[in-house]
């Protein structure tokens, strides 16, 4: 038995000779084939239609389905330095500490213990972030380094500071130093989501659904109330090995899907700063240094807009020398400056950092050389400059290595 298509498909194809008879036949018939053919061929053409449709359509699935493994793979491989597991809320009766091992600790003193008690450690941090503090109100009374150091508190910089008004907390935001972590805690502290693991990964960096508020959003009196009450803090890192890992993580990496920085900030620097035109290969770390090291760079910084942010000076992020912090904590000390913020702030008993894999904070200086070893010297002091405050500051040493 054939079904309907089979058999529109064997009477188009399997006509059967036309019997010899009168002229009148023989017109009649030829109608009916004219008839008959054009019947066929619209059964074709609905047939080729289908067709293509379905294999429109599996190629379609073929590209979502590629598309969605390349996200995931992209999301399994990302950079080690968006290191850390989700925090975990704690018992209030509990807290969960991170201890640094002694051949993972940064801080180089003689008094330093190996396996530290909270105690322990309360009365050592205590005194390194009063000698932070000091530094930073000393080098923000230097007249000399008034350019580089002092930044008015602009929309630019209240946008960079979230808030959690729940537990008057403070957060100013400096990219590529470990932020991801601190704003999923917020966030939870925040009361918008119950746990880190309600939180979808797309919707921590959504400052429009993440329930963490910009300090610009409130009216300038509430502005200034939060400026004067809340616990305030940041964290920073050395500011050449920031640039670094900025570098690799928008151009080179670029885990998140942004390609953005691919495809129109990174030809913009090209055109401007490339000096072998010859070369076609995508951004090179030379082009990016000579960008950020030019004295007149901030014309193209308003042409690229906000994702500046990511290698911005601390100096332009969080006005250091105008707002008073209470803590400034730094990346290269994080597993001790985590708990500590989050004891000043009042959070200990409800909350914990995530843990740190070895290794992952300490600064790198292999890699510094690595990465600088094909800049000129001339390229090299204009970008020290340019970051100078930052150095200051923040108690970083100059990279007199890569000069000399």
């Amino acid at each position: 038995m054939l079904n309907q298509d089979s058999y529109r498909h064997y009477a188009c194809f399997h006509r059967t000779p036309d019997a010899p008879g009168p002229e009148k036949k023989r017109k009649e018939k030829s109608h009916e084939d004219f008839l008959h053919m054009n019947t066929c061929e619209r059964w074709l053409m609905s047939e080729n239609m289908r067709h293509r449709c379905l294999l429109l359509a599996v190629c379609g699935w073929a590209v979502f389905m590629l598309l969605f493994v390349s996200k995931f793979i992209t999301l399994t491989l990302r950079d080690k330095e968006e290191y850390g597991s989700k925090p975990q809320i704690l018992d209030k009766t509990v807290t969960k500490y991170v201890k640094i091992k002694p051949q993972e600790q940064t801080l180089h003193t003689d008094d330093q213990p190996s396996q530290s008690t909270l105690n322990e450690v309360d009365l050592h941090w205590d005194a390194v972030h009063a000698e932070r503090l000091n530094l930073l109100k000393n080098v923000c009374r230097n007249a000399s380094l008034k350019n580089l150091t002092h930044s008015p508190i602009t929309k630019f910089v209240l946008d960079r500071i979230f808030v959690c008004d729940k537990h008057k907390i403070l957060f100013c935001q400096t990219p590529k130093v470990g932020n991801t972590q601190w704003k999923k805690v917020l966030i939870v502290l925040n009361g918008e989501f119950k746990s880190i693991e309600d939180i979808p990964e797309l919707l921590i960096h959504n400052h429009e659904k993440n329930g963490l508020p910009r300090l610009s959003s409130y009216s300038k009196s509430e502005i200034t109330k939060r400026l004067n009450t809340y616990f305030k803090f940041f964290i920073v890192r050395d500011p050449f090995e920031r640039l670094i890992s900025a570098f690799k993580d928008k151009f080179l990496k670029n885990p998140r899907f942004e390609p953005w920085y691919r495809y129109n900030i990174a030809p913009a620097i090209i055109q401007k700063y490339r000096r072998n035109r010859t070369e076609t290969k995508g951004l090179q770390f030379d082009d990016f240094i000579r960008y950020l090291g030019d004295p007149n760079h901030k014309w193209l910084d308003v042409k690229i807009g906000e994702s500046i942010i990511h290698w911005a000076t601390y100096v332009e992020l969080c006005a250091p020398c105008e707002i008073k912090y209470n803590v400034i904590g730094h990346h290269e000390t994080l597993e001790k400056d985590a708990p500590y913020i989050l004891k000043k702030a009042g959070m200990s008993n409800l909350v914990s950092y995530p843990p740190i894999p070895p290794g992952i904070t300490a600064y790198n200086k292999t890699k510094v050389e690595q990465y600088f070893s094909g800049i000129s010297k001339r390229d090299i002091k204009r970008l020290d400059a340019r970051f100078q405050g930052d150095f200051k500051l923040f108690g970083y040493d100059d990279p007199e290595f890569l000069l000399n």
